[in-house]
Parts: C-alpha cells; structure tokens; sequence
C-alpha cells in the first residue's frame, strides 16, 4: 500500500483533476466564463507558438518545423565546427554543450535533442513556449543573441 500511495495522486488531487478535466457545463453559471477564458489562453497559445517558431527560423543557422498539437517546438541549430570538437574533446554532446551555454549565459533552460535520439549530425533542442508572449519574444531574442556569440567563440 506504501508503494502504491506514491504511485497515485491522493484524493484532493484527483478531485482537482476531475474539475479541471470536466469543465461547467452549458447552462451553469461559469459556463461562458470558463469558455471564454479557456478560448484566450488557447489562442494566446497559438500566438506563442507562432512567435517562437518564426522567431526562431530567422535566427540564421535555426530551423524550426511549425508547432503543431504540443506546447513545445524543437529548432535544429546547425553548430560551429569549433564546438563540435570542443564537445567531443570533452565527451559531451553538441547540443548539450549549447544547452549548458545557453542556460549558463542566459538562464534560458532547453533540453538537448541528442536526448531524443537525434540523427547523427543532428543537434537541437526542445524548448517550451509557455511563458507569456512578452518573454517568448525576449526568449527569441536572447537565444539569438547567444547564437551569435556563441557561433563567434568556436568559430
């Protein structure tokens, strides 16, 4: 029983489950509140995506496939050669180099792709698109800006 109570939410937490997954009902008093709420946060969603997306294909040596269906979006980042070795030198992969910098420099977390079984030469990341979309356009930014230098330091 010890085992299992860990496995499960307890029962507040499924409880808080059911309310969030079975929404009011057409005719209850918070029906056109929650719908409408529900509607902004989907469409601002949509518009997140968007901004990371375009964001990142114009970052040059990113390319990012539309988001579709999930709340995150996953950029292959083509690497300097310079880092590509550096990270070899030191038994790492590429794009877990990349993430450690970026995450290091800007305090921008990612998850290196190479822990999705990227194709070799491949590198990337998954990145969310959560935050508000006023920090994904300074998230776009700032991972540009860090590109850059980093291009720079193993060019």
């Amino acid at each position: 029983k010890l085992a299992s109570s860990h496995l499960c939410s307890n029962i507040p937490g499924q409880i808080m489950t059911s309310i969030m997954v079975n929404g009011p009902r057409e005719g209850d008093e918070s029906y056109e509140l929650h719908e409408n709420e529900k509607g902004a946060i989907f469409e601002s969603l949509k518009r997140r995506a968007k901004i990371v997306g375009d964001g990142f294909n114009k970052i040059p040596g990113f390319s990012c496939q539309p988001v579709q269906g999930a709340m995150y979006c996953f950029p292959s980042v083509q690497m300097p050669a310079g880092a590509i070795e550096f990270a070899r030198e030191n038994n790492i992969a590429p794009d877990t180099l990349y993430a450690v910098s970026l995450l290091e420099n800007t305090g921008i977390c990612v998850v290196p792709a190479s822990g999705f079984g990227q194709e070799k030469g491949g590198f990337g990341f998954r990145t969310t698109f959560l935050p508000s979309e006023q920090d994904m356009k300074k998230v776009v930014a700032s991972v540009r800006k860090h590109h850059e230098e980093f291009c720079e330091k193993f060019d």
